[in-house]
């Protein structure tokens, strides 16, 4: 199973309503040929989080969904996450304390997530050549990686221009 978004998705010609049908039906096909549930609150969370390709905070995601589900506390939110991201459809963005969609759902990959600090979006680079020259010095120095994910901030294209 393969994510349906193509190296475009972040341009000018955008268009985002697809972007997240892709993410949802993405999802969804994972979630059944893994045997695992895509709950309404958990389908309702990755939705949310695909609103934008900005990177959302689990008490922000909390204040959204409560106008829908007035019952949901923050262990609703934590669980949905959790199940979020053991399933590899979102990613945390660790330096932010938040999380963004994953472009590459379905496979194992590393992160590198760049981060604007003027609009706040998050882009999901792949990146071979960095990973490849990370995996070289990790080898040398005997290191076991039990993940790796680069963030870097900065400034994207449109901000640069502006």
């Amino acid at each position: 199973m393969t994510a349906r978004f193509t190296l475009s998705d972040q341009t000018a010609e955008h268009d985002h309503n697809q972007c997240i049908r892709n993410a949802i039906a993405t999802a969804e096909d994972l979630c059944i040929s893994r045997g695992v549930q895509l709950t309404p609150i958990r389908h309702k969370i990755l939705e949310l989080i695909w609103n934008s390709h900005k990177a959302v905070k689990a008490y922000d995601l909390l204040d959204l969904i409560r106008p829908s589900n007035d019952a949901a506390k923050p262990a609703t939110v934590y669980r949905a996450l959790d199940f979020l991201l053991e399933q590899g459809l979102i990613h945390r963005v660790e330096s932010l304390n938040a999380f963004v969609g994953c472009r590459s759902s379905g496979t194992r990959h590393d992160q590198l997530l760049l981060i604007c600090t003027v609009c706040h979006n998050v882009e999901e680079r792949s990146a071979p050549q960095v990973f490849l020259a990370l995996a070289e010095e990790m080898q040398s120095a005997l290191f076991s990686p039990q993940r790796k994910t680069i963030e870097i901030h900065g400034l994207c294209k449109s901000c640069r221009a502006e």
